[in-house]
């Protein structure tokens, strides 16, 4: 994305209840609360679902996260995830 492009003039990417994973460590920048700053909030690979999407700036999405492993639910750029929901493969489907 570029700088000067609006990411919410377009849908969001992920949907609610989406099962997501981390791309990028997410350590706590001083807006979690009970953590300390600099402390880590989900690994790469963590694996949570889309509570809630809400904007940052009028410019880009934030999607709330749930992690069912910590309890925690973080705000993350649609940078930070990747979809964790299983694909249908094509090549797999066959007619009988």
């Amino acid at each position: 994305m570029q700088r000067d492009e609006i990411e919410i003039d377009s849908p969001p990417i992920f949907e609610i209840g989406e099962k997501v994973r981390i791309k990028k460590l997410i350590k706590n920048d001083g807006t979690f609360p009970g953590r300390e700053i600099g402390e880590v909030l989900a690994k790469i690979g963590d694996v949570g679902y889309v509570a809630s999407i809400g904007t940052f700036l009028q410019a880009y999405y934030i999607y709330a996260v749930h992690f069912l492993d910590t309890g925690y639910i973080i705000g993350c750029r649609k940078r930070e995830l990747e979809s964790a929901e299983e694909k249908l493969n094509e090549s797999n489907v066959t007619d009988e």
